[in-house]
């Protein structure tokens, strides 16, 4: 499900203050990496991804691997930092606006 504008504005305030829990190496999208993201987005669904990648395509690459792979949607990306949303349908956290 897309998330709306005003959705993706209200998870940007959200995390603001979040520091990355799942950083990717020069390894590029190892499978520890991916088990990473799977359990940090069950447990918190909005977290901050830090791509250390080359340049600004290979971390686009990177970043569209990751919300595939995780069925994730990007909020925002801003240099090495992404935010990634996944909903918790059995225990959830954020409550979205509606669109």
């Amino acid at each position: 499900m897309p998330l709306s504008n005003s959705q993706k504005r209200h998870l940007k305030g959200l995390a603001h203050s979040l520091k990355p829990v799942v950083m990717t190496g020069q390894h590029g999208l190892t499978e520890g990496a991916l088990n990473e993201l799977e359990v940090a987005l069950d447990a918190h669904e909005l977290i901050k991804v830090r791509i250390n990648a080359g340049d600004r395509e290979e971390r686009k690459q990177m970043l569209e691997a990751l919300c595939d792979k995780s069925g994730a949607e990007l909020v925002q990306s801003i240099g090495h930092i992404a935010v990634l949303y996944r909903h918790n349908p059995e225990k959830p956290k954020i409550t979205l606006p509606k669109a």
